[in-house]
């Protein structure tokens, strides 16, 4: 595959479970190289089957998904050779960590993906010494990970998909479960890769973070359509769109005679007060 402005094409894509239940209806969206884009919606929207998507873990049952200007079909994901070089380049972190890790120690865990595409074993033990030294987890190279916290988990899941250095990252509810402590190293992680040249797109609902997450976002509908784009602050300065996706909710309560509506997200951040 050669480089392309465009990372990702997708094309009036639509994807429904068991073939009834739909997921994605007639969406479209283009990621171009560089770029740091949050996928914006409630649960349920599409987010993560866009995420599966642009991984090649699943393909549209109508439109197309062009990745690196070739299109992502069963046969190409089937091909050895693309599929390898695809692997390498694209890298995904699913929400939740125990979906993920399956390997007897940490180190295994982060040596399985660069020995499955067939890295030379001397070049992936320096990449797990460096990833592992990189994250701040070199210590627990030789625990299992299921005695690990939850924010361990979580480094050690990011750790698996860095070390083959791919060009592309997705991550599906990153901050999701973390405390505070481990999201703001999530973001500020994401904020040096973005600075190293990776192609960063995130699925999530976590609007107090968008700033350090995202240039672009992008907002999926209860329909399972994309509705809106545009810059963080634009988003989170239209009230009508997040109450209509469910990002937000107002919620009313009255204090003798005055009634204050809330604005919360669906993480329960307070984010404003109004007063009528």
């Amino acid at each position: 595959m050669s480089w392309s402005t465009d990372v990702f094409v997708v094309d009036d894509v639509d994807f429904l479970y068991l073939d009834r239940f739909v997921a994605l209806a007639g969406v479209s969206l283009t990621i171009r190289t560089g770029e740091r884009v949050a996928l914006l919606g409630a649960n349920g929207c599409g987010k993560s089957t866009m995420l599966k998507l642009l991984a090649g873990l699943i393909v549209p049952d109508r439109g197309t998904v062009n990745a690196f200007g070739t299109e992502l079909t069963e046969p190409a994901l089937d091909d050895d050779q693309f599929a390898r070089a695809f692997r390498a380049r694209v890298g995904f972190v699913f929400q939740s960590s125990d979906a993920q890790l399956f390997s007897p120690t940490v180190r295994d865990e982060v040596s399985f993906g660069p020995l499955h595409l067939g890295f030379d074993r001397s070049e992936v033990e320096r990449r797990v010494d460096d990833v592992l030294e990189l994250l701040g987890i070199a210590e627990l190279a030789d625990r299992a990970p299921y005695q690990l916290s939850g924010g361990e988990k979580k480094r050690v899941a990011i750790a698996s998909v860095l070390v083959t250095s791919p060009d592309v990252l997705l991550f599906d509810e990153p901050t999701a479960g973390l405390d505070p402590r481990t999201q703001d190293w999530f973001c500020d992680l994401v904020v040096e890769l973005h600075r190293a040249g990776k192609t960063i797109v995130c699925a999530t609902h976590d609007l107090a973070a968008l700033d350090q997450l995202a240039d672009r976002c992008v907002v999926f509908s209860e329909e399972h359509r994309i509705v809106a784009a545009g810059s963080p602050a634009e988003i989170l300065a239209d009230l009508p769109l997040l109450e209509a996706t469910n990002l937000v909710h107002l919620h009313a309560h009255r204090h003798h005679d005055r009634v204050h509506t809330h604005k919360h997200d669906l993480d329960h951040y307070e984010t404003e007060c109004d007063h009528r």
